[in-house]
């Protein structure tokens, strides 16, 4: 590997030049590994194997998709390192892809091995690797130069079927991987065309951006702590193209040293981040929908691959020791203007703008944009300049078969696990009302203001104006215990933000006929 200068060492007016010295591979450099790779690529096309270890048919290669960082045109020099995705005719779910895996990694390493002489690569060091998934990785030489190349290959089911686009997949591919509940990224590579896509056709300043963070990240964290959890770099790369999009609003000229600062920010505050796209699937499936929704409640960071919702690239590492090192990062001369001035990063959200629908009885929906780290009390001061609210605002949501839950002055829609549209109720209340929530087990949950003072008959005719439900047919309990009309709510003690059930009566129980 020829020497690299520093990174550190070089100012951050520099830093477009050490990118095209130092990090841009030689076309003849990739030609040559590429003609080596090119040569697999060729043996697995050609190549049956033979039904063996549990498989009773014959096993066809459908296609050989180069991935990582040679797939998507953002490979660092010298990086000899190649993955490749084979779409084999023995896979026709996702089940079967996890019931034949391993088998097919071992029909794999047998042929590798017995067919040395077609290769004429020599051929090393191969073994299966567990992973996510587990892989077949071995080493083979160049013609040219002779030098080493790693290469992995990952089995995987057709999932997409035989045409990829930039377009999204029908909503069932994503309802079926959901259903399948496998380990999360173990099916990503059925995926990795729209994966590769996703970053292939970004402009070139932005892969020099790519290729930038990528190598402070094999260099300055990586190569320094070894043996240490640490992120794969895929997730490094879409938190990157996340930074451009949001912070250079995906413009083809911007500052590579400012994006570069702008990145060692967002990483110091990696507990923040929740990034998701809707490049390949949408909230307008019910069931992806409601799988994403939770997904981006989990623990942050968050960085869902735009390609698989069911993997969370950024979860379970050391992004503690990235942060250590994105802050020693941004104290260098290549996050310095003329060694004095820091330069200056992005301006980016840590999650995206949502829009909020605010209802309100006996008004029109509200729509706001919000991004969920606002306070609650920046959406009630949206809400009044709209509405100009004389009362106290009571805002709550209720998430799919949850309970409605107020929302805190003091929180934000983040500290609720809220990323994602979401329908919020407002209800204005004036001393001394309290807030109530009335929750119908078949329809769902809604607010109330009341003044405490007033007898339960007056909720129920509140509820029968809202829900149409005759308050004679309404029972509400609290803790068990059945209402009675004639009664106060605070008789039974009931405070502010109480949930109390509702059911309807059966005919023939109603003290009176009904009206």
């Amino acid at each position: 590997m020829a020497w690299t200068p520093a990174l550190y060492d070089t100012p951050a007016s520099r830093l477009d030049s050490f990118v095209a010295q130092w990090l841009q591979p030689s076309r003849e450099w990739k030609e040559d590994v590429l003609e080596a790779v090119q040569t697999v690529q060729k043996f697995l096309r050609e190549e049956h194997f033979e039904g063996e270890h549990g498989l009773d048919q014959e096993v066809r290669v459908l296609k050989v998709v180069k991935v990582g960082s040679f797939g998507n045109g953002t490979v660092l020099r010298s990086t000899s390192e190649v993955e490749l995705v084979v779409f084999l005719s023995c896979f026709h779910s996702f089940q079967e892809e996890a019931k034949h895996h391993q088998a097919i990694l071992s029909l794999i390493w047998k042929r590798l091995w017995c067919c040395q002489d077609l290769l004429a690569l020599g051929l090393e060091d191969v073994e299966i690797v567990q992973g996510v998934p587990d892989a077949l990785v071995f080493t083979i030489q160049t013609r040219e130069t002779a030098e080493l190349v790693t290469v992995t290959i990952v089995p995987a089911y057709r999932a997409l079927g035989s045409s990829v686009s930039t377009s999204q997949p029908h909503p069932e591919v994503y309802v079926s991987l959901i259903e399948t509940h496998g380990y999360p990224g173990n099916f990503s590579p059925s995926f990795s065309e729209l994966q590769r896509n996703f970053v292939k056709h970004r402009p070139t300043k932005l892969k020099s951006l790519l290729r930038l963070v990528k190598h402070w990240y094999l260099q300055c964290v990586k190569a320094k702590c070894p043996r240490a959890a640490l992120p794969p770099v895929y997730a490094l790369e879409l938190l990157t193209i996340y930074a451009w999009e949001m912070g250079a609003e995906e413009r083809e000229s911007f500052r590579l040293d400012e994006g570069f600062a702008t990145v060692m920010e967002m990483l110091r505050e990696y507990s923040f981040l929740c990034i998701y796209w809707t490049t390949f699937y949408t909230f307008q499936n019910p069931v992806i929908k409601a799988f994403v929704r939770n997904q981006l409640k989990r623990h942050r960071p968050i960085i869902l691959d735009p390609a698989d919702p069911t993997h969370n690239v950024a979860e379970g590492y050391r992004w503690d020791i990235v942060a250590q090192r994105a802050s020693q990062c941004l104290k260098q001369n290549c996050c310095y203007d003329n060694r004095e001035t820091p330069v200056p990063s992005w301006a980016v959200k840590r999650a995206r703008d949502i829009q909020v629908t605010v209802e309100q009885s006996g008004y029109s929906d509200l729509i706001l944009r919000v991004n969920p780290y606002e306070p609650i009390k920046k959406v009630k001061e949206k809400i009044w300049q709209s509405w100009g609210c004389s009362g106290q605002q009571h805002l709550s949501f209720q998430e799919p078969d949850g309970k409605r839950q107020p929302l805190n002055n003091q929180c934000s829609l983040a500290h609720y696990g809220i990323f994602s549209n979401i329908r919020i109720c407002l209800v204005e209340t004036i001393s001394p009302e309290i807030q109530v929530f009335v929750n119908h087990p078949n329809k769902g949950s809604h607010a109330y203001a009341i003044d405490p003072k007033s007898f339960i008959m007056g909720l129920k005719q509140q509820i029968e104006d809202k829900q149409g439900l005759p308050r004679r047919r309404q029972q509400l309990e609290i803790q068990g215990q059945v209402l009675q009309d004639w009664l106060s709510l605070c008789s039974y003690g009931i405070q502010d933000g109480d949930t109390l059930i509702l059911s309807e009566k059966k005919a023939g129980k109603f003290p009176f006929p009904p009206s």
